[in-house]
């Protein structure tokens, strides 16, 4: 089944008139929860904003939007990562501690990072010789220096050799684009976070397991989002200025709405160019094969794991994307084989595309599921896989699926668009 294959428009408003409406009830829902006057935190985490009926957002809440996901080095990476953990020690650190541990640790772990690829690249290519000045101008790059995104050596090497940088025709238009996009984001996240406490909320677990089923999933959802959230907005302003100094860094992480495979799921681009070049691509190979697939996974996840910091969530967290990235391996090889590769061929290249989506919509569910546990509790994934996949079955677990493969279909659509597009543009780019 191709990627061009399309379906009916009819079919497509359907799903995307589905998918409104879901979404739509279940923020609904959400937002009832946020208002509800019983729910306060004020005792947990302290005073949050003033003058307010509803739960309080601690001000430590904000704290996550300056770290993406796999943003800290090891110790303090989850510790500090998330609503459920290390609150009390975010309550004692004044902000000017909090302040220069957060920076500490940031600029440490990255550094890590840096020193290493220009080791392996200087390993790598013996001929060019490169200097401790180099060395000096890619670890201590002010812009990328705290938190990121990590370029590989060799590429800001290139970049910054350049005599005479050019910019591209409407380039710095683009970065005024991009610059005010990053302050919107910016509002509307402050705005989101006035009305939906989607970090405060999987706190209570009391409170959390009244929330009717389609709250709680949209809840376990808006966790995810709200980490791609703090990622882009923290990659779109550093970006901005490191392209106002001629770099082209690692752009924000692909959206979490449009993840439905676990072999493009990442939330640093930086860091997941790194790994695949020094270590999952470097063993993997063409990533066809299941045992180079399998070694290369398991070395990718131990190195991703030390960075983070071993500890039990972090070990939980990597053996469950570990499996699921090779699981997709060993479906895809067993689909190639009979009868399902017959079965396969038997049906129509639409029909195909929806067999497909049917599958990408459970996909989805276990990545939002396998990254929850260590964005915000073991306890409170526990609850929402018990509510979807047990006590809600089959109702509300289908009512769900059926949603998901709405939104997955319409993520396809969207990339046999883009597909078409590019195709396009190589076509025009051909000499006649």
């Amino acid at each position: 089944m191709g990627i061009k294959t399309a379906l009916p428009a009819a079919e497509l408003g359907l799903y995307s008139l589905v998918l409104s409406g879901a979404l739509a009830y279940a923020g609904q829902g959400l937002l009832e929860a946020s208002q509800a006057p019983r729910l306060d935190v004020r005792r947990v985490r302290g005073p949050g904003r003033g003058g307010h009926d509803g739960p309080l957002v601690p001000a430590a809440a904000a704290w996550p939007l300056c770290r993406p996901l796999c943003g800290l080095p090891p110790g303090p990476a989850l510790a500090l990562s998330g609503p459920q953990h290390g609150q009390p020690c975010l309550l004692q650190a004044g902000p000017p501690n909090l302040l220069a541990e957060v920076l500490f640790q940031g600029g440490s772990g990255f550094t890590v990072l840096r020193c290493a690829s220009f080791a392996l690249e200087s390993c790598a290519h013996p001929d060019r010789r490169y200097s401790l000045a180099d060395l000096l101008k890619y670890n201590f790059y002010l812009p990328f220096f705290f938190f990121g995104p990590i370029m590989t050596f060799d590429r800001f090497h290139a970049q910054v050799s350049q005599v005479e940088p050019v910019r591209r025709e409407g380039e710095l238009w683009q970065i005024r684009v991009q610059a005010g996009l990053s302050v919107v984001a910016i509002i509307a996240v402050d705005i989101f976070f006035h009305f939906f406490y989607i970090l405060t909320i999987p706190s209570d677990l009391k409170f959390a397991s009244r929330l009717p089923d389609s709250a709680l999933a949209a809840l376990a959802y808006s966790n995810l989002v709200y980490d791609w959230v703090k990622a882009a907005v923290l990659f779109g302003v550093v970006n901005t200025v490191a392209r106002l100094d001629h770099l082209d860094p690692p752009q924000p992480p692909k959206c979490i709405t449009a993840l439905y495979i676990f072999a493009e799921t990442h939330f640093d681009r930086g860091i997941n160019d790194w790994l695949c070049k020094y270590v999952y691509d470097h063993i993997g190979g063409e990533h066809s094969e299941v045992i180079p697939e399998l070694a290369a996974s398991v070395a990718t996840f131990a190195v991703t794991t030390l960075w983070l910091g071993p500890c039990d969530i972090v070990y939980l967290w990597s053996l469950l994307n570990c499996f699921g990235l090779n699981f997709e391996l060993w479906v895809q090889k067993l689909a190639e084989r009979e009868p399902l590769a017959q079965m396969e061929a038997s049906l129509s290249e639409q029909m195909s595309r929806r067999v497909r989506g049917i599958f990408g919509a459970m996909n989805f569910w276990a990545i939002i599921m396998y990254n929850l546990v260590s964005l915000n509790s073991l306890e409170f994934t526990e609850l929402v896989a018990r509510r979807l996949l047990v006590s809600g079955f089959p109702q509300t677990t289908l009512a769900i699926l059926f949603v998901t493969y709405c939104g997955v279909q319409l993520v396809k659509e969207r990339e046999r668009t883009l597909a078409l597009e590019e195709e396009q543009n190589q076509d025009k780019l051909k000499p006649e």
